[in-house]
């Protein structure tokens, strides 16, 4: 999904956010919020000396043991960040055997199944309501925090009222080496930030889910992430609606507070696993059509205007600019891969339009 910067109108009245809601689950399986007490900011991020916790609960959810490896450095990552988080929360989204391995060797942090319906997002939901901290952090469970600090760089913008939340940097690992057809301005294929965001903290319309934060309160206020929005397990390349569930939390809560915004901060990045199964011109093609067919679907839920701002700037803007850097690098460098990367472009354009020309055909004809 690709974040949007935004024109931030701050004003002196601000609605006041409770810190420490305590989350239990609803007939839907999204976490409702119970009363607390009022009170802005995110206690201690940014501010506690090295040998003191931020009060963050960093949750990991993992669905598969074909990604232990990468879940174990995730969570060794976690807790080495400086200071450490209140806990590190695992959330196994039904599955016992991953759910019993997790619960015996992973020490270092707290395992929970995921109790709501299947998928990233009700996973993410149960993480919430097993965190204790007042601020939540989510990581990948193939990402891991790329410095020390992470942590603390990711939420200490939450000290400010009129940030909603915050989404880090994540930078590619490519496992097989980089394909040099694959065109940067497309990394968000494959779950990482690409080329086109800004290079600066700003105001973003919405974060990559592999890394980002906001205070507990602020989700349960939401009532959560919708689970009819999230990632699929069965969805074309893997890649199912990957991302639409922060976009779609992230303009719900625009909207719910407008003189709020969510921050965009590159000084908290992660490293993010890109195999090689996502490292094929198969992958790229339907992973570009599902983003449409996804958009579509957001379109449809929230509105054309929220949901497709970013897409309409990056497609106009940096788009041709893809396409126009690859034939240069092509002519001047004598570079096949430049060519490669400008017909990628191209191709996947195209593949996310026919998406969402499709999806609308659809639902037009069972409507």
């Amino acid at each position: 999904m690709t974040p949007e910067r935004l024109k931030v109108d701050v004003r002196s009245c601000r609605e006041a956010v409770p810190v420490r809601p305590r989350l239990r689950a609803t007939a839907t399986g999204v976490p409702e919020r119970a009363a607390t007490a009022a009170s802005p900011g995110a206690a201690g991020a940014g501010s506690a000396d090295a040998d003191q916790a931020l009060d963050v609960s960093v949750v990991i959810c993992a669905y598969t043991e074909e990604r232990w490896e990468p879940l174990v450095a995730a969570v060794r990552s976690a807790n080495e960040q400086s200071p450490k988080p209140t806990e590190v929360i695992v959330v196994v989204d039904h599955n016992e055997s991953l759910l019993a391995r997790a619960s015996s060797e992973l020490t270092q942090a707290t395992v929970v199944p995921n109790r709501f319906a299947s998928g990233l997002s009700g996973a993410r939901n149960a993480g919430a309501a097993a965190a204790r901290g007042s601020a939540v952090a989510f990581l990948d469970d193939d990402a891991a925090a790329a410095t020390p600090d992470w942590l603390a760089q990711l939420t200490a913008p939450l000290a400010d009222p009129d940030v909603l939340g915050t989404g880090g940097r994540v930078d590619p690992r490519w496992q097989s080496g980089r394909p040099r057809w694959f065109p940067p301005e497309f990394d968000w294929v494959v779950g990482c930030t690409y080329r086109g965001m800004p290079q600066r903290d700003g105001a973003i319309r919405n974060p990559i889910g592999a890394n980002m934060a906001l205070r507990r309160s602020t989700l349960a206020a939401l009532d959560g992430f919708r689970t009819d929005t999230g990632p699929r397990r069965n969805a074309p390349a893997g890649g199912g609606t990957a991302g639409t569930d922060e976009t779609e939390l992230s303009i719900r809560a625009a909207k719910r507070w407008p003189a709020r915004h969510w921050l965009y901060v590159p000084t908290a990045p992660v490293s993010h696993q890109v195999p090689p199964a996502r490292a094929t011109w198969r992958f790229f093609r339907d992973r570009c059509r599902d983003e449409g067919r996804a958009k579509a679907a957001l379109a449809a839920l929230r509105g054309r205007s929220s949901a497709l701002s970013s897409e309409r700037s990056y497609a106009a803007r940096e788009l041709p600019k893809a396409v126009g850097r690859g034939i240069a690098d092509a002519v001047a460098r004598r570079d096949l891969g430049g060519l490669l990367r400008a017909a990628a472009v191209i191709v996947g354009l195209t593949e996310a339009a026919a998406g969402y020309a499709s999806w609308y055909v659809r639902h037009r004809r069972s409507a």
